[in-house]
């Protein structure tokens, strides 16, 4: 009986809670928590009712709902890094504003495929560089802010021409054939950034982007980050978001900054003495009368003038920038805005050189009501590029280097000088020209539906639309200009449309869980469109348009476009705000590939342990925050051309009739290159965060590398494309950050390192250097590796050259010789250095980046440093040539025409480490009690300057050099290319 009395009274409470419960009134609140310092929402935080199980999370617009019992009265907001906040529900929630903690950098919202995150969540390796860091500067193009600024990034920016296309490398070289660029996403619209020119020196089309319209730039590294991009990631990720209007009062803001440019080094080569000491030399040790042969060699008798022309400096001018900017921001809580314009200027150092961008954007986000969101994100770019030839070209102005002191650069009559050892490019500058005009558009529109609170679907329409026009005149007096005169024009266009539907799950399950995920398919479609023409003798120089030429000499068109069908998802759970574990998968379907490997998936995992959060941490005054995170995955490339995997056929003409040939046999096997990823990385930071860092050990294995293997020259054809090769990318990457001094004065530094050991681990066939080059691919070891004769001095007792034997020994018979390993071109680490300074009204940004190692091999030795071989004029160096038994040097003896020493070798190879101290940048906010009185909110003047000194023992102009005329093998050569610019600039910003 007891018994069923108590069970009878545990049903009727039971009964009684469930009523009670099912018939408590509950009410929708809404609200938004921001960051107290700037307003900038905050992604992610914990909204809660006190003494109630209920909760939600903030959205990427810091936005929150959640339905509160009737009775509830306080809500209690948190977040990692910040102060905890307790408010009453009936108060206003429309802003609530959360205090920094000490540990913001832990809330910082990262960009993610297809998403954002905050740092503390994330498992995977991610750089990030904000728009903050490098505004204002003078920058050529917007990727150069990423040197020395993001871990695992290494950038070459080639040389100092303006619009030329940069290097970069995330985490090593992951290809050899195929592209070795990283995928590019701007505002969730993947654009084109390999160039489309003619030239063959490589156009950048990202060069026309604002550097100043960037919000931030993220950089996924690793697997787990990447592989949500499937086949287009194995060489990295970079995600650019640009800026974005922000709820409130409409606020304009404008700049201006003017600046300067000059060379940072300058060759020292022969003055007309030492010049003629060298060769007088030269020519009685090959028993030659000097003065004969000059003649006999440039048809001139100026071996006897008086002219001392310093070459050297005539391939420079000096250089300016100028830039305008304005931009208005603002709306409401329904919508939000920004327009934007600006006017980029930049004379370059180099003769003709100059970029000039104009670039438009209009961004406005609305919500239509609380469930549906609207945006389009609209912009347009101008750039015009008076462009240079490559490095290889007589046109090249730093090829005036190799001219004779002897020979006037200009005649009597103002003219340059025609009669001259070689060309003399300055006829360039009055009788040709050379013209690059792009236009750009990366726009997208979206819409957005919230189904309910914890899902949200999304559709978006991405456009990177490219056009270039590339026109050039050689008039008649220019070296390849054609008898009467040549013009070129030829007009390519770019279209890459792409399709993106998302649906995306985020919900606290729990108190101590909350699960994401994101399901998405996409669908792109790639078109390129290109015609060009070529007219020559035309009756003036002043007509330089293709319709006054008498002969059309030559015409082409073409067409060609590709598509990729993908789906993807991801996933990622966090349990107790310590274990978190992510997951992605995507599979890509191209017209690229073989009929039989159309497909491929790209999974990937992660996993994380938040430690700090632990028992035996959490009250730790000393660690702060420690997090250990493992990944693993593969990415693909995709970046082959469009029919690689195809038999081909052209059309061809004989006798006036057409015909075809076959152009390339297909394989239709062929698929991309696959690269497996693992990354373990440790996050920390101590004393409340003022010491911050990361660790990474990464390990890159990419296989089924495209090669073209040799085949039979039987059917016609010498190589064929094929899936066979490997290769590995090995290395650690280090970032430190630390608040140094956190009063009045305060100072913030951070530094980062990073390694990466390359090697080809399956290779069908050496890949020798070319002609002139040393870079060669071999099995089991690096790419680009460095190989040839190896350069062994002077013999002191005749002044012959010498060169090393495999065995060691010394001979001055090059037949004797044997070509060996003499240099790498990979740089043993690389990084950089960065500190801020800020007191009152002052602040001092100073960014330093280095690299040690990576050889330099100076393939323009051959001509200008073989002590006086020929009559290119000489580095100063040169003047240390052997004169008599037992002189102690590495100069040979000067012997003209006789090669003593000439030969391809480890002689030109130098160490290209280097720190250059990449950018200065000191400004002053003028007091707001000044501004009231003109209206405005702020005020900042400031001087910067870029590439400012460069600490090298390399002995060429530049340390950070490529020349782009050679094969994507050969890395590390310089020839004849000209260094950076060293730029000072002034400038003023105004807010209204």
């Amino acid at each position: 009986m007891r018994i069923l009395i108590r069970y009878a009274m545990y049903t009727c409470v039971v009964l009684c809670l469930f009523l009670q419960s099912a018939f408590t009134q509950t009410k929708l609140i809404r609200g938004k928590v921001v960051d107290s310092k700037d307003g900038t929402p905050i992604v992610g935080a914990t909204v809660r009712i006190l003494n109630s199980k209920v909760l939600t999370v903030t959205n990427a617009e810091g936005v929150f709902e959640l339905k509160s019992p009737e009775k509830a009265t306080t809500l209690i907001i948190t977040f990692v890094g910040f102060k905890s906040l307790e408010t009453p529900i009936d108060s206003d929630l429309s802003n609530l504003k959360l205090e920094d903690a000490g540990t913001q950098s832990l809330s910082e919202v990262v960009v993610v495929g297809y998403g954002t995150k905050i740092k503390k969540d994330i498992t995977s390796s991610i750089s990030k560089v904000t728009g903050k860091e490098f505004e204002n500067l003078p920058l050529p193009s917007f990727e150069q802010a990423l040197q020395g600024r993001a871990s695992g990034v290494f950038i070459n920016s080639g040389s100092g021409k303006l619009g030329q296309g940069l290097n970069i490398r995330i985490r090593g070289i992951s290809s050899i054939s195929a592209n070795q660029q990283p995928f590019v996403v701007i505002d969730g619209v993947p654009v084109l950034s390999q160039p489309i020119g003619s030239y063959d020196e490589p156009d950048n089309p990202l060069a026309t982007i604002n550097p100043d319209d960037i919000e931030s730039i993220e950089i996924l590294k690793d697997a787990a980050s990447s592989a949500i991009y499937g086949a287009r990631a194995s060489n990295g990720v970079i995600l650019v978001t640009t800026k974005s209007g922000k709820a409130g009062k409409t606020k304009i803001s404008a700049g201006v900054y003017t600046g300067w440019s000059k060379p940072t080094r300058k060759g020292e080569f022969l003055n007309t003495a030492q010049y003629k000491e060298l060769f007088t030399a030269a020519a009685e040790n090959a028993g030659l009368d000097v003065a004969e042969e000059f003649e006999a060699e440039t048809g001139t008798k100026d071996w006897n003038s008086n002219n001392d022309t310093k070459w050297s400096d005539l391939s420079f001018q000096n250089g300016y920038v100028q830039q305008y900017n304005i931009s208005m921001n603002g709306g409401d809580a329904r919508t939000k805005f920004l327009i934007s314009g600006s006017w980029n200027d930049q004379k370059g150092i180099l003769l003709t050189n100059r970029l000039r961008r104009g670039n438009g954007r209009i961004n406005i986000d609305h919500s239509l009501n609380k469930n549906f969101r609207v945006g389009i994100n609209l912009s347009l770019s101008k750039g015009l590029n008076n462009r240079l030839y490559s490095d290889n070209s007589f046109t090249n102005p730093l090829q005036l280097n190799a001219l004779s002191p002897l020979q006037s650069a200009y005649l009597p009559s103002g003219k340059p000088n025609s009669n001259t050892i070689y060309y003399n490019n300055l006829i360039e500058v009055a009788n040709s020209k050379k013209l690059a005009t792009t236009y750009q558009s990366i726009s997208n529109a979206f819409a957005e539906w919230r189904i309910i609170p914890s899902l949200v679907f999304r559709s978006q329409v991405g456009l990177n639309w490219n056009n270039l026009q590339e026109d050039e005149f050689l008039g008649r007096e220019t070296i390849d200009g054609a008898p009467g005169g040549s013009s070129f024009s030829n007009q390519v266009t770019s279209t890459i449309v792409t399709y993106t539907n998302t649906l995306n799950f985020n919900k606290s399950i729990t108190e101590e869980s909350n699960f994401d995920a994101l399901a998405g398919i996409e669908y792109q479609t790639g078109k390129n469109e290109g015609s060009s023409v070529t007219g020559i003798v035309f009756p003036d120089d002043r007509f330089t348009k293709i319709s006054s030429a008498a002969i059309i000499s030559a015409g082409s068109s073409t067409a060609t476009e590709y598509t990729f069908a993908s789906y993807f998802a991801k996933a990622n759970y966090k349990f107790k705000d310590r274990y978190l574990l992510g997951a992605s998968y995507r599979i890509d379907g191209s017209s690229r590939f073989g009929k039989d490997n159309r497909y491929g998936s790209f999974p990937a995992a992660s996993a994380g342990w938040i430690i700090s959060e632990e028992n035996f941490l959490r009250n730790s005054s000393a660690v702060s925050f420690l997090k250990l995170r493992a990944s693993y995955g593969r990415t693909g490339n995709a970046e082959i051309g469009n029919f690689s995997s195809r038999s081909l056929f052209q059309a061809a003409a004989y006798a006036n009739i057409s015909g075809l040939i076959t152009s390339q046999l297909g394989i239709p096997t062929l698929s991309w290159e696959k690269t497996n990823q693992f990354d373990v990385g440790l996050d920390f930071g101590f004393a409340n965060n003022r010491i911050s860092g990361e660790v990474d050990y990464f390990d890159k294995d990419t296989r089924d590398l495209l090669f073209n293997v040799p085949a039979p020259a039987v059917n016609g054809f010498t190589t064929i494309t094929k899936n066979i090769g490997a290769m590995r990318n090995r290395g650690w990457e280090f970032v430190l950050n630390a608040t140094i001094l956190n009063g009045l004065f305060r100072w913030t530094a951070s530094a980062n390192i990073s390694t990466y050991v390359n090697k080809v681990t399956k290779l069908v066939v050496p890949v020798p250097p070319q002609s002139r080059t040393l870079g060669r691919l071999a099995e089991g070891q690096p790419f680009g590796q460095f190989y040839g004769l190896k350069y062994a001095g002077v013999d002191p007792s005749n002044g012959d050259a010498l060169y090393f034997k495999n065995d060691g020994s010394k001979t001055n018979d090059v037949s004797e010789a044997e070509d060996m390993i003499v240099g790498n071109p990979n740089p043993d680490y690389y990084g950089g250095i960065n500190s801020h300074f800020s007191y009152r009204g002052f602040d001092l940004d100073i960014q330093c980046q280095f690299v040690k190692g990576g050889d330099i091999y100076n393939m323009a030795g051959i001509f200008q440093s073989v002590n006086g071989d020929y009559f290119d004029n000489q580095t100063v160096d040169q003047m240390k040539y052997w004169k008599k038994a037992g002189d102690i040097t590495d100069i040979p003896q000067p012997r003209l025409y006789e090669g003593n020493g000439t030969d391809k070798s480890s002689r030109w190879v130098q160490d290209g480490s280097y720190f250059r101290v990449k950018s200065v940048n000191l400004g002053y906010n003028i007091p707001r009690s000044l501004l009231k009185r003109f209206k405005m909110d702020n005020a900042r003047v400031y001087v910067a300057g870029l590439n400012l000194f460069t600490f090298t023992k390399y002995t060429g102009y530049d340390p950070e050099v490529n020349a782009t005329y050679v094969n994507s093998v050969t890395l590390g050569h310089d020839f004849y290319t000209p260094p950076q610019a060293r730029t000072i600039s002034v400038g003023l910003n105004i807010g209204l």
